[in-house]
């Protein structure tokens, strides 16, 4: 009988570490996302824009003058 019971411990030692590492692994991903959505959140803070040249109209180079 006791054979049993230490057979019954053993595979409940087993479930509850697996249980632990998923668990960690779990959180660990968790906790990853989160700084990095935080890190997306703040690089967003800290853009500014410049409109100082929107008044100004874009002038590309004309390719054709270029080839001549």
């Amino acid at each position: 009988m006791s054979c049993t019971i230490k057979k019954i411990l053993k595979a409940a030692a087993i479930i509850m570490a697996v249980a632990a590492a998923a668990a960690a692994v779990y959180f660990a991903v968790t906790k990853l996302l989160e700084m990095k959505k935080k890190k997306e959140e703040d690089d967003l803070e800290a853009y500014v824009s410049c409109s100082c040249c929107d008044d100004e109209p874009i002038v590309l180079p004309d390719p054709v003058a270029e080839a001549e």
